[in-house]
């Protein structure tokens, strides 16, 4: 027989194992329940995006499916509301106007058979895939963009369409630190050079289109994995020209009286590392990041245009020509899923005519050997346009869109400016919306028709806005706080804090900024 001490023992033994075995079932009832209720959620999830899906793409039909783009539907849209809202032009005006076009659509045809010298089927392109390839198709409109501003490129007037569609849906950018109007070109991109980055201002940004050294690597760490990236080119013969007047005061063109003298002496005396001689040279190439110090005698010529070729094709969605700028806006606006109202412009940062100079023949085939890099990647790219055209749009759809665009531009014109065009600086009225002199080109602008309720000179305003004039306004309305400082640092003579200031010391010692042509000195003497 137990004494009663054992007995109360086991007593306790035998309770605790009940209890322990309680606790067990308990856990395991509470753990299958857990498990039923995460089924359930993720199944009832599941039927809500699923249904979802399917009154989004039914949507995207519905709002894509009307864009026949009749210039009724999309006058009627920006002009909405205006005392000035116009008649539509008829197609018997439309057709008037544009014969007085300076390329008509046959002429259009006839200058792309022209420069499109390369062969098409002689490359197998590898290029980022496009959105879509039909314009039927359904799609939802890119808000999440890479634009590499290159130089002298027409790029200035691409920027304003981004500016302008990034404003009106109240997207984000990344604009350049400390309300400078580049991302420290011509250094290569780097994430701190954007502003809101260090600080994680922004859960994302949508916009990335301001001058820089493209570096894909680092671009990608700012921008969204869906981010659709473009760029545009331009034929290096007349873009050469064009720099050589811009930048007259960089060092290689120092003492040169002609753009034959620099040719003529650049394989002996052009020295590639002084600071803003990459003007002079295969800027292109140096814009996409790529080695610029290639000529045509290069004995790895051939190798450094494929892995070009390559580096910009795996890079890119897309790659416009700054020579078909209307029909380069109509694949954009395609490739975007945009409407054609989004893609309309004005020429901006242009050049007057009176400071153009023809380039003989000889001229040219020096420019093509000394920018042999350029020469070649825009041949290839050139080719790609017409391909993409082709299998995307066709020639049809295309030729209707591009008068649809004119015509559409011909209209703002007349509501939007006096005289019907642009106008050297000295004649703009508005100061505000001067554009930016450098070297010895005269950068035209345009003054508004004076008749027009607010409303209708805000959306022109728009159009016409200068790139300097516009960055500092999206800078002061993404960054009050931040624009406010700056306003006051300049007051007082303290721009940067002391921690910037080192930053900048540190790491940008020899690169010079333009100023912004909102100051009393819009003239530098260095770019």
């Amino acid at each position: 027989m137990q004494s009663p001490s054992k007995r109360w023992s086991h007593s306790v033994i035998s309770c605790m194992r009940r209890a322990l075995c309680s606790r067990r079932h308990s856990v395991w009832i509470l753990l299958v329940l857990v498990l039923v209720c995460i089924a359930f959620q993720t199944f009832v999830a599941r039927q809500a995006r699923h249904d979802k899906v399917s009154r989004v793409a039914l949507h995207q039909f519905t709002v894509n499916k009307p864009q026949s783009f009749s210039l009724d539907y999309i006058l009627g849209n920006f002009w909405s509301n205006s005392e000035l809202n116009p008649e539509p032009l008829k197609t018997e005006e439309v057709n008037s106007q544009l014969q007085n076009s300076a390329i008509t659509i046959s002429h259009f045809s006839t200058k792309r058979n022209s420069k499109n010298t390369v062969t098409k089927s002689r490359y197998t392109s590898t290029s980022k895939h496009l959105p879509f390839s039909s314009i039927d198709r359904k799609c939802r409109a890119e808000t999440h963009i890479v634009f590499l501003k290159t130089h002298k490129t027409a790029s200035s007037t691409i920027l304003n369409i981004l500016y302008r569609f990034g404003e009106s849906k109240n997207l984000t950018f990344a604009l350049p630190l400390n309300k400078n109007s580049q991302l420290f070109y011509p250094f290569f991109f780097a994430p701190h050079f954007v502003e809101g980055v260090s600080s994680h201002h922004f859960s994302e940004f949508h916009i990335m289109c301001n001058h820089m050294r493209f570096r894909n690597s680092e671009v990608a760490k700012v921008m969204p994995r869906d981010t659709f990236y473009f760029s545009i080119l331009r034929n290096p013969v007349s873009m050469m020209e064009s720099i050589f007047i811009y930048y007259k005061s960089i060092p290689a063109f120092h003492g040169k009286r002609s753009l034959d003298d620099f040719l003529n002496s650049s394989r002996t005396h052009y020295n590639g590392s002084i600071v803003n001689n990459h003007y002079a040279h295969n800027i292109l190439a140096f814009d996409f990041g790529l080695n610029n110090n290639v000529t045509f005698e290069s004995p790895d010529l051939n190798k450094q245009v494929l892995n070009a070729i390559s580096a910009i094709e795996r890079d890119f969605h897309l790659i416009l020509i700054s020579e078909y700028f209307e029909e380069s806006m109509v694949l954009l606006r395609h490739s975007l899923c945009w409407s054609l109202e989004d893609v309309v412009s004005f020429k901006l940062n242009s050049r007057s005519d009176h400071t153009r100079h023809k380039l003989s023949p000889e001229t040219a085939d020096k420019i093509k050997k000394w920018n042999a890099l350029d020469w070649k990647i825009y041949l290839h790219f050139n080719a790609t346009f017409w391909h993409k055209l082709d299998t995307i749009i066709g020639q049809q759809q295309l030729e209707k869109e591009v008068t649809e665009l004119r015509a559409l531009q011909t209209k703002l014109a007349g509501i939007c400016l006096k005289d019907g065009g642009a106008v050297d600086p000295s004649k703009i009225k508005d100061a505000g919306l001067k554009p930016f002199q450098y070297g010895a080109a005269v950068i035209q602008g345009y003054n508004l028709n004076p008749d027009m309720n607010n409303q209708t000179r805000a959306k022109c305003e728009q159009l016409i806005r200068p790139e300097l004039q516009y960055t500092d306004k999206l800078y002061i309305q993404q960054f009050p706080e931040k624009a406010q400082w700056h306003k006051q640092g300049l007051n007082t003579g303290h721009v940067w804090p002391r921690d910037h200031r080192h930053f900048v010391k540190r790491r940008f010692t020899h690169l010079k900024m333009p100023q912004s042509a909102l100051s009393p000195h819009n003239k530098t003497t260095e770019p």
